[in-house]
């Protein structure tokens, strides 16, 4: 079974690692657009035909189901691509609902019509695309009621994990983080609504304090996948499994080595 992961530059890497977990006897063929990241800064247009270009080619690999990892294109892109008709046999889904179903504590795949949850109070930290596409408060409004989401859009971040320099990024999380209470001074919940935030992850809970329960995707995409691919055995395919990217292959693999901690080779696009 080959599956597909799509993201922007290396952040998916954070949803790849908990599926190769979560996963074991699956294989995975990672793809990403690090020559076009980041996304966020991106207008929705062009977010969408580099998605879409994305996706085209790995269900041509052989992947029959992709997971759009990049929050900004699951924002920006997987409701058109699916409104425009996805080819027979394959699939593309996104990385908000599973958060949202955890936030909301709904089981996978529960359908009733929305209610009132226990946390009313929910900080959105995400990359300026996905803010204004507000795509998360759409989604959940589909599942809950009643939920104040105060969204900060958090420019700089990805781009200093990208390059490497995560005293930067760590000075912009908390920056960001202060932004925020200043708009919502007390959340209950805060939602790491970018792939690349997990890595800044105890810099967010340090900055935003013991009492905010922080929610950051890889597990939760890692468990909606395997309970997917449960009820959807139909979606095994052959294909390659490894690494590609539209960036340089030396340079990306470094930065890739260093997120996840163990040897990453990436090839050509």
């Amino acid at each position: 079974m080959a599956v597909g992961i799509f993201d922007s530059g290396l952040g998916g890497l954070t949803v790849l690692n908990a599926a190769q977990k979560r996963l074991p006897d699956v294989d995975f063929l990672y793809f990403a657009d690090s020559d076009h990241a980041p996304y966020g800064v991106r207008d929705a247009e062009d977010i969408y035909q580099l998605t879409r270009r994305a996706v085209r080619d790995l269900w041509e690999r052989g992947c029959n189901l992709v997971i759009l990892a990049c929050n900004t294109a699951s924002a920006a892109a997987l409701r058109r691509m699916q409104e425009e008709g996805v080819p027979p046999g394959k699939r593309v889904l996104g990385v908000f609902v599973p958060l949202i179903e955890a936030l909301t504590e709904r089981q996978w795949g529960d359908n009733s019509p929305p209610r009132e949850v226990e946390v009313k109070h929910v900080a959105l930290f995400a990359t300026p695309a996905t803010v204004a596409s507000r795509a998360f408060q759409r989604e959940l409004a589909f599942r809950a009621i009643g939920v104040d989401v105060e969204a900060q859009s958090c420019g700089g971040v990805v781009d200093a994990i990208e390059e490497g320099d995560l005293i930067l990024a760590e000075a912009l999380v908390r920056s960001h983080v202060d932004a925020l209470k200043r708009k919502m001074p007390h959340p209950q919940a805060a939602i790491l609504g970018c792939t690349h935030y997990p890595l800044m992850e105890q810099c967010f809970q340090e900055a935003l304090g013991p009492d905010v329960k922080v929610f950051s995707q890889g597990s939760l995409v890692a468990d909606s996948l395997a309970d997917y691919l449960q009820r959807h055995p139909d979606m095994n395919g052959e294909g390659e499994c490894g690494f590609l990217t539209t960036g340089k292959p030396g340079f990306v693999s470094d930065r890739a080595t260093q997120f996840l901690r163990r040897q990453i080779t990436f090839q050509a696009a």
